[in-house]
């Protein structure tokens, strides 16, 4: 891989987990989340060898799932409570949903079997 390339891919990872660390609006936290994956997939498939490619594609599909259920997340909040804030995480299906989403972002328990 081009060292200039590695160089954008790594400053975009960390770019993406500050922008998602600081947000306080839902949209920008999912804008840092996909940032992240869009930086790391060719970080993980650098090497052409099929079982990167596999892990690079389950990856990909895993974190869009996860994107789109904390997309979905944050408008049932948004609906229940009007704002788009993240500390107003009120409702218990949003909640529920979030968590699900986080979990399966991290790679956790019942989330793991996609895990590179």
């Amino acid at each position: 891989m081009n060292p200039y390339a590695k160089l954008t891919f790594s400053l975009s990872l960390m770019l993406g987990t500050t922008i998602t660390v600081s947000s306080s609006h839902w949209m920008s936290a999912w804008a840092g989340l996909e940032i992240n994956t869009l930086a790391i997939i060719p970080l993980i498939s650098k090497s052409h060898h099929p079982r990167a490619i596999e892990a690079a594609i389950k990856y990909f599909l895993v974190q869009a799932a996860a994107s789109t259920l904390l997309l979905f997340s944050s408008m049932i909040n948004a609906w229940h409570t009007g704002q788009w804030d993240i500390t107003q995480l009120g409702h218990p299906t949003s909640s529920l949903l979030l968590t699900t989403a986080i979990a399966m972002k991290l790679g956790l328990v019942p989330f793991h079997f996609w895990f590179p």
